[in-house]
């Protein structure tokens, strides 16, 4: 909204000063005409914001021009603008409306604090997008016009009817009552119930949805913690699993737990490397699990397993097989 991107253009200016048209269109993500418009609407209003010449001028407020935002301390803006970092926001589609909560947040520290808390969040770093590997975390893209509204049902408790693409299968229309939204390691879901049961839909799998003026079925109040819990536990114990015995360098240990559904159990060999039993969701995952260990784990069991991972060893191995 238009009076939103007023408030935010004026925030800008009182906390970097003098910025340039191209900057402030930048930050709040429209054209340069559109800042030059809103300029022009602050001056009418009566709001000191004057133009500044020449090759390193731009826009200004005049000096102690202060708008009436106050109420927090140090520690409180300091702990909103630290979870402001993480990417929620992002996977919910509310990344605008938290850059422009941040600036205002910003803006209603006293003087004395602003500099220091705005320094001290930049200490700190919450959810990279990398590791220190160079490994990308996984993030996805959802469209604007599904996640809001998706989110608006969630809020307003009305039943929505999403377009569902699942895994391996065409996409479908379904009438779903939604419970809440999570993300996870950059992904969101929705949680949901569909004729009475559970449900957990990935929001980058939702090709459309449509909030209705029904309400949900669903109660009043909800423990979203305790109800993904328990869908990650319906998932772990669900679908085709396989167990597999595997050796396991010791310095892996943490990759393994860390791609497996369960560890059933685990022990010392003779060499110090570990014999461990562990469930994937199912056959193609274990064999990209063990996979990417190279030669840092052994599949003992099942044979099928051993097989499919030899073979595609074989085949790699022609593939770069030096000419003689």
């Amino acid at each position: 909204m238009r009076a939103d991107r007023l408030v935010s253009l004026v925030l800008l200016l009182r906390q970097h000063g003098r910025m340039s048209a191209t900057a402030l269109a930048s930050e709040l993500e429209v054209s340069t005409r559109t800042v030059l418009r809103d300029i022009e609407a602050l001056s009418a209003a009566g709001v000191p914001v004057y133009a500044e010449r020449g090759r390193h001028g731009g826009f200004a407020l005049l000096p102690g021009f202060q708008t009436e935002l106050t109420g927090l301390n140090h520690d409180e803006a300091l702990a909103l603008l630290v979870a402001g970092s993480r990417r929620g926001a992002q996977a919910f589609g509310l990344g605008a409306a938290l850059a422009s909560a941040m600036r205002k947040v910003v803006d209603a520290l006293p003087e004395s604090y602003r500099a220091t808390a705005a320094g001290a969040a930049q200490r700190l770093l919450i959810d990279p997008e990398t590791d220190l590997l160079e490994r990308r975390l996984a993030s996805e893209e959802v469209p604007d016009a599904v996640v809001s509204q998706v989110r608006s049902a969630v809020f307003a408790g009305h039943k929505l009817r999403i377009h569902y693409a699942a895994v391996d299968q065409s996409a479908q229309w379904r009438t779903v009552d939604p419970i809440g939204l999570v993300t996870a390691r950059g992904q969101g879901y929705l949680l949901a119930k569909r004729s009475g049961a559970d449900r957990t839909y990935r929001l980058s799998r939702i090709l459309a949805a449509e909030e209705l003026a029904e309400p949900a079925q669903r109660p009043d109040k909800v423990n979203l913690d305790r109800a993904w819990q328990e869908r990650s536990t319906q998932f772990r114990t669900g679908g085709d699993q396989v167990t597999v015995l595997v050796r396991v360098n010791p310095a892996r240990r943490g990759d393994v737990v860390g791609t497996a559904l369960a560890v059933l159990a685990e022990q010392a060999d003779a060499d110090g490397w570990l014999r461990m039993e562990v469930t994937f969701q199912d056959s193609r995952h274990a064999e990209w699990a063990l996979w990417q260990l190279a030669t840092n784990a052994e599949a003992l069991s099942p044979q099928w397993l051993r097989t499919s991972l030899h073979d595609r060893a074989t085949e790699v191995a022609t593939h770069y097989e030096v000419p003689s």
